[in-house]
């Protein structure tokens, strides 16, 4: 069982892992930061939220955490409004080789503190945990994904122990973006031969530990969200673009505005697509401050 972490661990993380030697997600497969700025602009307004709850201190921090290429952390320096822009520090984390990205700091290592808005933009679903099959004993699987006879499952222990020690570092909010999935569903079946895959060059392939490709695996972000503590919301990503003003709406204009808008209408639209991007879970954890967003539907993955 934890040959496997180890073996996952060494394929992504390793002196020749896959993002070690600086692969970026970008040329493997698509995500919300690569669609176009909408996913930058609502967290910019969530992030106006928790600067209003703090008090408007005098740093503001927005962390990127698993940043890969800081497509997001670059779009956020550049959005981000007059009224932020001058106490906003820009923070990527990120274990590959650090990105020339203006304006933005770039570290290996989780800051100690975090006084703003800290986001975990598939991050969890890349931390390496074990891979185990039935029969398991082992506690977190009995409580969180209960296995028959041929049933097969990732324990998701090493991600709830990140994310709660991340979440513990903030004074504002935390948000963990991902696919994922919720107890019921792992009780039922749905999940019966785990989540557990590889992609390269925008395919999905099968897995192998030799650092030539992309490992992941689903969140239960059921457990994370439990181990980080309340007060939190988990919601889908349709409904929280939907909440911070990145809704459905119909090109207008004419001409060059027109072609303006439909482009951004298509892009919001894929960012809010189910099945697609707007099925991701959006776990929000807020820390001293008022739940930054109003309340919306539970998550269903």
């Amino acid at each position: 069982m934890r040959d496997s972490e180890a073996a996952w661990r060494a394929a992504l993380y390793g002196p020749s892992g896959f993002f070690t030697l600086g692969e970026r997600p970008v040329d493997h497969f698509r995500t919300a930061p690569l669609v176009g700025p909408e996913l930058a602009e609502a967290l910019l307004v969530l992030l106006e939220r928790v600067d209003a709850a703090l008090g408007r201190p005098a740093r503001l921090d927005f962390v990127d955490v698993g940043a890969g290429g800081g497509e997001l952390s670059g779009a956020i320096r550049r959005l981000a409004p007059s009224r932020l822009a001058d106490r906003l520090v820009v923070t990527a984390v990120d274990v590959g080789p650090p990105r020339a990205v203006p304006g933005v700091e770039w570290t290996a290592d989780l800051p100690r503190s975090v006084t703003g808005l800290l986001v975990g933009h598939e991050w969890l679903d890349a931390i390496p945990c074990p891979l185990v099959s039935w029969p398991c004993a082992d506690p977190w699987v009995r409580r969180w994904w209960p296995l028959r006879p041929g049933w097969s499952a990732e324990v998701g222990r090493p991600r709830d122990e990140a994310w709660a020690d991340a979440v513990a570092r903030v004074r504002g909010a935390a948000l963990a973006v991902d696919y994922g999935h919720l107890l019921a569903d792992r009780a039922a079946g749905r999940y019966a031969s785990g989540t557990f895959a590889a992609y390269r060059a925008g395919r999905q392939i099968e897995p192998v530990f030799d650092g030539s490709c992309d490992l992941t695996a689903h969140v239960a972000l059921d457990a994370c969200a439990e181990a980080a503590g309340e007060p939190y919301m988990l919601v889908s990503q349709r409904d929280a673009l939907e909440a911070l003003g990145v809704g459905a709406s119909a090109p207008a204009g004419a001409g060059m505005a027109w072609l303006d808008s439909a482009a951004r209408a298509g892009r919001v639209a894929e960012l809010r697509a189910i099945p697609g991007l707007g099925a991701f879970g959006w776990l929000l954890h807020a820390r001293e401050i008022p739940m930054p967003l109003p309340p919306l539907p539970a998550w269903v993955p």
